[in-house]
């Protein structure tokens, strides 16, 4: 069976998972995937319950909280404040993505061996996404492990790549 691949401008930060460093890698997964919930984020889901939100609009809503977030980011930076993070051994390009497989431009991964792996979505709200994965090859890669809301984020850009690459295809002919 193929997998159908299509060129990504992304990179990762990975690490192969070991037995007693599990729990800290799971930890950071979960971390990352509960980015919603900041302050701002918990503020934002109590007034939704209580139907403060009703009458909003559901786009200006959603710039004004990450316009804070960004003030957060920002204050942090001014603090020389930095959220904790793994040390991720490697770093490497993405080459090209699928739906449920990526592949990396260097031949550097073990057959057959979990990873974990951090990767910056070029999406809005710019943030990083934690994945498990398996190395089906010294560069391809099937995701083990994602977040739905990761996960649905992680298509959506497959589907604009592809677009952009359908694109592309039209142009030059």
């Amino acid at each position: 069976m193929s997998t159908r691949l299509i060129k990504a401008p992304i990179s990762i930060s990975f690490d192969i998972v070991k037995e007693d460093e599990k729990e800290s890698y799971e930890r950071e997964y979960h971390q990352l995937s509960e980015s919603d919930d900041d302050p701002i984020g918990q503020w934002l889901k109590m007034a939704k319950a209580r139907g403060e939100t009703a009458e909003s609009d559901p786009v200006l809503l959603k710039l004004m909280v990450e316009l804070h977030r960004k003030i957060d980011n920002l204050e942090q930076i001014v603090k020389n404040e930095k959220p904790k993070r793994l040390q991720l051994k490697n770093i490497q390009m993405i080459e090209s993505i699928g739906f449920e497989n990526f592949k990396l431009k260097d031949e550097v991964l073990e057959k057959g061996k979990l990873y974990y792996g951090r990767i910056e979505m070029p999406v809005h709200p710019k943030r990083d996404v934690g994945i498990f994965f398996k190395a089906e090859d010294k560069n391809l890669a099937k995701i083990f492990k994602m977040h739905d809301r990761d996960i649905k984020e992680w298509s959506s850009y497959v589907v604009a790549r592809e677009r952009v690459m359908i694109r592309e295809m039209r142009e030059k002919s």
